[in-house]
This record gives C-alpha cells, structure tokens and sequence, in this order.
C-alpha cells in the first residue's frame, strides 16, 4: 500500500492525496452540528437572552436585551422581519400557538403580552424581576421567573393566577407536557423545585446546596428524566424527577444557558457562554457521553431548538466589524 501511494521522489500520488481528501470529508462529516447560514440583525454591541419560537409560521422571536426590542426572525428565508421596541431589558420570550400570543419577560419589572399578528402591546402586567418565560398549552397559563417566585398568569385573560414561592430566584425551568409538573433550577441556596401545575405548591426540592449554580434545564419525559445544567464545575447532571436521584454526570464547557433534548436522535444540545455547543448523546435513560464541543462565539449564550427541521439557532452578539447581531443557523448531521 506505501509502494502504491508514493511515487518514486518519495512525493505523494494522487491516490494517496485523495485518500487524505476522503478521510478529512469523513472526518467533517461527523462533526453532529454544521453551521450553515447566518441570519443578520440590528443592534449595538451587548448582550441577547433567550429566544422563542413558532416553527408553524417560521417565526423565531430574539430577546434583544441590549437593544430593548423584541426580534422576529423569518426562519425560512433567513431575515429579520421586525424589531417590537419597548421592551427595557428583556430576558425571555414564550409563544402561545393556540392563543397568537407573545409574552415577553422585562427585566425592568413587567411581562408583556403582544399580539401574535401585529405585536401591538395587549397588556403590560407588573412582575419584579421578569426573566424566562414558558407556556403551557395544557392549562393555558404562562410561568414567568420572577424574584424568589414562579409567577402564573391565565394567558387568556392576562391576570395573575398565582406566585410560587421558591428558596431562591428562579433560572432555567421547562413545564411537562404530559404531567402537572414544572421543573425549576433555582440560585443560591441551588435546588431543582418540582411544583404541581394544578394547584401551584412546590412538592419537592432537589438539592443542589454544594453547587455553585445552575443554568439550563430540559426534561425526557418518556424516561423521566431531567438535564441540569451545574455551572461551578461545569457538568450536565441527570436527574430521576420522581426521586432526585443524580444518575448521571458529564462534563460540559462553562457558561451553559440554554439546553434542549432531541428525543428522536437521542441528542441534548446546550448552548454556552465560553463559546461553545455541546452535544451529548443518551444511550439508555442512565448512560450519556459527550460527542462534540462545537466552536462559536464567547458571549453566543443562547439558542433555540427546531425539532422538526433539526436546527439550532444561536443568538451571537454584535462582533467588531459587524452591524449588529447575529443568529447562526446550525443543521444536526446523524
């Protein structure tokens, strides 16, 4: 095989150059993220938070916090649409499909309610310390992080249900789909809260006391499963949601901020600030090694899953030499 590849100056043949072409395309190939488009917005440099989204009509929504605005993006041909002023510090963003509604979390102490057609403010309802937001299409209420709560609003009527106490401020939190659960990765002291969705008590707290914090949280609901983001030494901590049981741990880069589990790929995807996506696979409800740590950008914190199209959507700061910011568009590969 050395005999055939080289040629007599000791020089490369064109069989062996292709042979090293083959096996960098192999190579390339496995990476589980390609990055292929990047869609431009506007903006000063600073920070974004988290985005939302509604795959049917191709709309992606972007918490421009720096730029007080609400972002959508057409996700089928890759442009910014329009940019909703008004919205001082917005942190986190929630669409209700069956309603045509956007809620808007503001860090400057509100919750907006816009119109899903026009974005034209519906109600502006009060909220200390408004942060993430989720949606559950099940009760129709909207849970909104606040200080040390997890506020409910009734999504129809745009009046506050409730406000469940938390040992401390809220971070990530995702709502079952299938149980009258949500999950809530709260700060320091740092525990998961589980809390019944019914009747909005907390009916338990799994402890994260040693941690210096936590980030991202997502759910397997088929296996019961759920992914914490540990931000102190930075790890992905799998959790049985029935007892708290830490089942497994991998470690991942610092800064994580946004994460989602592909149920069909098997896939968990989480997006961090150190300028990294890690991607990791689930072999069994117990088992997960790390496949890749794809670069991005430091600063590029958050992101948006499309389960359909199999497409993450990471919002990137303002960079110098660019006009503003960006949202880079990455396909998954099997």
């Amino acid at each position: 095989m050395y005999q055939l590849a080289c040629n007599r100056a000791g020089g490369f043949s064109v069989v062996a150059a292709s042979l090293l072409i083959a096996a960098s395309v192999r190579a390339e190939d496995q990476q589980p993220l390609e990055r292929i488009a990047i869609i431009a917005s506007k903006g000063k440099a600073g920070a974004l938070d988290h985005l939302g989204a509604d795959w049917k009509n191709s709309r992606l929504f972007v918490a421009n916090e720096i730029n007080d605005s609400l972002d959508v993006v057409d996700v089928k041909n890759n442009k910014l649409v329009q940019q909703v002023p008004g919205q001082k510090r917005i942190h986190g963003v929630a669409y209700a499909a069956d309603l045509d509604r956007i809620f808007a979390g503001n860090g400057e102490g509100v919750c907006n309610a816009l119109d899903g057609r026009d974005y034209s403010l519906l109600k502006s309802i009060p909220l200390p310390g408004a942060n993430n937001v989720r949606y559950d299409p099940r009760t129709h209420h909207v849970f909104v992080g606040g200080d040390k709560a997890l506020v409910v609003i009734d999504a129809k009527t745009l009046e506050r249900v409730a406000a469940v106490k938390l040992p401390a401020s809220p971070r990530g939190f995702q709502i079952a789909s299938k149980q009258p659960r949500a999950f809530v990765n709260t700060g320091s002291p740092c525990h998961v809260a589980v809390v019944n969705t019914d009747n909005n008590d907390v009916v338990a707290l799994y402890s994260f006391e040693k941690e210096k914090g936590l980030g991202p949280l997502a759910l397997d609901e088929s296996n019961g499963r759920v992914f914490v983001g540990v931000r102190g030494k930075p790890r992905l901590a799998v959790l049985d949601w029935e007892s708290g049981k830490e089942v497994a741990s991998v470690p991942i880069p610092e800064g994580s901020d946004d994460m989602f589990f592909d149920a069909m790929s098997k896939r968990i995807y989480i997006s961090c600030s150190s300028g990294f996506v890690a991607v990791i696979r689930q072999s069994d409800a117990d088992h997960y090694e790390s496949v890749a740590q794809i670069s991005t950008i430091k600063g590029a914190k958050t992101s948006a899953y499309d389960p359909s199209a199999k497409k993450l959507y990471l919002a990137v700061p303002r960079q110098p030499g660019k006009q503003g910011p960006e949202i880079w568009v990455h396909q998954a590969k099997d």
